[in-house]
């Protein structure tokens, strides 16, 4: 995914916001994907690593770090839904099944709520596999920047 040197794209006011906008991105998981992200965070267990161990747990298979799928909220909230205005404040998640490698999955963010007074935005967040399966489900909150 490139950047683009115009930021101003990104940036979307408050006002601009409507409850039901939502905002998606995909990815497919790689293997490198998956070791790369268990290097940035120092998590070494091998049922994301070793192929022959992820054989022998519940999953039969190497499987993504929850967290590392449940970061792609984030792309959409710093990006796309509010942009670049926009400041984390909580995340509810379920983790409901595995994201494996090579799966490729959906995130999509849709507004459920927003504050007036405090300028924030309840999204309602979900990560589907590529047969539609919801593997993650949950809500976040978000200030929007003036």
């Amino acid at each position: 995914m490139s950047i683009p040197n115009d930021y101003s794209c990104r940036i979307r006011s408050y006002e601009e916001i409507t409850l039901g906008a939502t905002a998606s991105i995909s990815k497919t998981i790689t293997n490198e994907d998956v070791h790369k992200f268990a290097s940035l965070i120092d998590d070494t267990n091998p049922v994301h690593l070793d192929p022959e161990y992820a054989k022998s747990t519940m999953f039969g298979e190497q499987i993504a770090h929850g967290m590392h799928s449940a970061s792609f909220f984030t792309t959409l909230i710093a990006d796309y839904l509010p942009g670049l205005k926009g400041v984390y404040l909580s995340q509810e998640i379920k983790f409901l099944r595995p994201v494996r490698i090579g799966d490729t999955v959906t995130a999509q963010a849709e507004v459920i709520g927003k504050n007036e007074e405090k300028r924030r935005l309840t999204l309602k967040t979900t990560l589907h596999n590529q047969n539609g399966e919801l593997v993650i489900d949950g809500q976040a909150v978000i200030a929007v920047m003036k």
